[in-house]
């Protein structure tokens, strides 16, 4: 667990910094991660992905919207439904923040023998609740296991 702190730490401490120059947090960047993803996903989508509530969100976004990062969309064939998008901002902004991050796991899995990225990805998802496990599917993000 100590090596998971340390790695979550040093994962997180450049990409903080950035957002913190913008006023932003942890918060406004998985809803970033997210959006950039999946563009057009919709509100409800993401807050079962984040597992926080409507209020925690809606302030989150708000800045996010405010400051132009992203964009409410209405959905096309339910009104009601709020479709998420970044703007070119966003997705720049979100480029930047993810590319140390993705260096460094690039570097990391590079130090490993061949098959190690597989490894990793499957002790990733073993990490993940089983619930969420159709989650991941559908977002990818257990491609070539």
């Amino acid at each position: 667990m100590g090596l998971f702190f340390f790695a979550y730490r040093d994962f997180t401490g450049d990409a903080d910094a950035l957002l913190g120059h913008q006023g932003f947090g942890r918060a406004h960047h998985r809803v970033l991660y997210f959006v950039n993803l999946r563009p057009g996903m919709p509100v409800a989508d993401l807050l079962d992905i984040l597992k926080i509530t409507k209020q925690s969100l809606a302030r989150v976004l708000r800045q996010l919207i405010d400051n132009g990062y992203i964009e409410q969309k209405t959905g096309h064939s339910d009104r009601r439904q709020r479709l998420l998008h970044a703007t070119d901002k966003g997705r720049q902004f979100f480029a930047t923040l993810s590319a140390t991050q993705a260096s460094r796991i690039t570097a990391a899995i590079s130090a490993l023998p061949p098959d190690s990225r597989r490894i990793v990805t499957r002790f990733l998802v073993g990490m993940v609740d089983p619930a969420d496990r159709t989650v991941l599917d559908r977002l990818n993000l257990t491609t070539g296991l």
